[in-house]
């Protein structure tokens, strides 16, 4: 049975993504991207969530709302969250009450009608294999980004990390903080639990997500803040799924 909840979800994701990617991308030629987001993207990825917990039986909590500026409010703010699974990829943007810049490789792009779309909607796409270059990107575009309103979300770990493992923080978040003048949220997700990496089934149960207090950068360094969320994130992730570090 959830073999059969899994496809029906990810068969729907399949092929709506073509529609909503054709709408997007015809109504990037009359409307800015902020509509876009708000028009489009958002209500797709609100269904796709609902998808997964309807069908997939996947459902949430969110700890911590509170510690979120509010949607009039224009500071400056870089998201660094857990990345265990696609899941937080959906779920993030279709909550927050700012719009999400995604940091992502360029390769994305490529990607029929999904990539084509994410090319639309004003976010940041790098090439890894440039690193200077990739960074001048990310620092000049983060800035105009969160002038305009958006909040960059970037995952420290790089990629998704097996439930109960730590990956290694870079401080690329961090650095674009501190740069820029933006606070830090850190935010703990258990989304392995429910979504394991590189896996199409569903596992029916509870993803905890966890928003931390803001951090602030003034006067601070890049890599003992990113050390700070690190620790902030594991200890989170550890106390929200403990039986998954049990045996670390």
């Amino acid at each position: 049975m959830r073999a059969v909840r899994s496809l029906l979800v990810f068969s729907w994701i399949a092929l709506s993504v073509i529609p909503a990617g054709i709408v997007l991308l015809f109504l990037s030629l009359f409307v800015g991207a902020g509509r876009l987001w708000w028009w489009i993207a958002v209500p797709w990825l609100r269904a796709a969530i609902a998808a997964v917990r309807l069908v997939g039986g996947v459902r949430y909590r969110i700890h911590g709302w509170e510690h979120l500026p509010a949607a009039d409010d224009n500071r400056r703010v870089v998201l660094c969250a857990k990345h265990q699974s696609t899941w937080e990829t959906f779920f993030f943007p279709s909550v927050m009450p700012h719009p999400l810049a995604f940091v992502f490789k360029r390769e994305l792009l490529r990607i029929p009608f999904f990539g084509w779309a994410l090319g639309r909607l004003e976010m940041i796409h790098i090439d890894r294999s440039k690193r200077s270059e990739a960074w001048n990107k990310v620092a000049r575009q983060g800035v105009a980004l969160m002038d305009g309103g958006k909040w960059v979300i970037m995952f420290p770990e790089g990629t998704r990390i097996e439930r109960g493992k730590q990956g290694v923080y870079k401080s690329g978040a961090t650095r674009l903080a501190c740069a820029t003048g933006a606070e830090v949220i850190p935010i703990a997700v258990t989304s392995g639990r429910c979504w394991p990496r590189r896996s199409f089934w569903f596992i029916p149960g509870v993803i905890d997500v966890s928003i931390g207090p803001p951090m602030d950068t003034a006067g601070r360094e890049p890599e003992p803040l990113m050390r700070e969320v690190e620790a902030w994130i594991e200890g989170e992730m550890r106390r929200l799924d403990p039986e998954a570090y049990a045996a670390a």
